[in-house]
């Protein structure tokens, strides 16, 4: 019994050793780090490193009989897809060939350079489905695209509050986008709608006048969103202005952050996506992420800790670190072959156009419950 410490303190001396002698890979992330965006880029960017902590924890992986631990660079590109692409060639010309961007404008602007000497994979977190209309051959894209959410959440809101809709969104290329989206459908389904009042959710800081112009028009739902903070806001200011009727929040904002600003009574007859904990078999993710980062996980979390390990199986699978090509041939093998506990949600696998098939669930907030709204399949 005595030579038990001893042995454990060898084998903690062994798996150092090795940990040493591994090959480390850089991974590439240009997202929001500053500026009204910068909780929602942190919450991607803290996703990568948990996966990637973990991965080396465990003493990395093997690849073509190499081992490998991961390395996160990240670059602060403020959500302005010029700086991305600044970023990327920054990052590439670095040797860094998987690259993660967390933004619509960014994604769509440094697509184009993946195939380019040299190439990279382009793990893109963002629901436009512009980014898969691209046919890129060179990305993979997390999230469900954002055209799912619009039919169920237009029919929830005209069904329990009326027809006349509001525009409070912000004016990102993707907000609007979005709010092109939600207008047409909500026509669609026999609704008018009102004067669109959006702003720069990334730099405005009092949204009353908006909200002020928004409300002239007597809405009985206000379409909003941007990153989570800022869109409480928005909130904040509708329901002390004496609004009573719903939301249909745009997907980027997420629950769990907005009633940290705003009381969650504020958010009744909101629809918007489903919060993590919400989701079945996600919770010992949800221990593990609120223990290491002191708050809660929402989507940009879970879906790029996942995207993470699928990158890190794809490369195992393709026996390469850096040929983008061959990298994601197999990102499709990859992510149906994770365990749950790293997959967080149901995965069927990738599409040929580089999308992660995984359930989508949404939500409809009413008396302080989410009751779930399963929305379609891919497109």
């Amino acid at each position: 019994m005595k030579k038990a410490p001893a042995l454990l303190l060898s084998l903690a001396a062994l798996a150092l050793a090795a940990s040493a002698q591994a090959k480390v890979v850089n991974i590439g992330y240009s997202g929001p780090l500053s500026g009204g965006a910068a909780s929602y880029g942190k919450d991607v960017q803290s996703g990568i490193l948990m996966a990637i902590d973990e991965i080396n924890a465990a003493g990395g992986v093997t690849v073509k009989g190499e081992k490998v631990t991961f390395n996160l660079v990240s670059l602060d590109d403020r959500y302005l897809p010029n700086e991305t692409a600044t970023n990327v060639k920054r990052l590439t010309s670095q040797g860094i060939s998987t690259i993660f961007v967390p933004h619509a404008g960014g994604i769509l602007t440094v697509q184009p350079l993946t195939g380019r000497d040299p190439n990279f994979l382009l793990v893109a977190y963002s629901s436009e489905p512009k980014i898969l209309l691209a046919n890129n051959p060179l990305t993979l894209m997390l999230p469900p695209r954002y055209d799912n959410y619009v039919a169920p959440f237009v029919k929830q809101e005209i069904a329990s509050f009326g027809k006349k809709l509001g525009m409070v969104g912000t004016t990102s290329a993707y907000g609007k986008a979005w709010g092109d989206a939600v207008s047409a459908e909500w026509t669609k389904q026999g609704g008018t709608v009102g004067t669109n009042n959006g702003v720069d959710y990334n730099t405005t800081v009092d949204y009353s006048s908006a909200v002020t112009k928004a409300l002239a028009d007597k809405p009985d739902v206000l379409f909003i969103g941007g990153p989570s903070q800022p869109t409480a806001l928005v909130v904040k200011a509708a329901r002390e202005q004496g609004f009573k009727g719903g939301f249909i929040v745009m997907d980027q904002a997420k629950f769990e952050q907005m009633n940290q600003v705003v009381p969650q009574a504020y958010l009744n007859g909101a629809v918007g996506v489903l919060p993590i904990a919400q989701f079945p078999g996600t919770q010992v993710f949800v221990n593990q992420y609120s223990r290491k980062y002191k708050k809660i996980p929402t989507s940009e979390a879970a879906l790029n800790y996942m995207g993470m390990n699928i990158v890190s199986a794809a490369m195992v699978a393709a026996g390469t670190t850096d040929d983008a090509v061959a990298i994601r041939a197999k990102v499709g093998a990859a992510a149906s072959g994770l365990p749950r506990g790293k997959a967080i949600f149901s995965i069927k696998g990738v599409t040929e156009q580089g999308h992660v098939d995984a359930d989508v669930l949404a939500a409809y907030l009413k008396d302080g419950a989410f009751s779930k709204l399963r929305l379609p399949g891919l497109k």
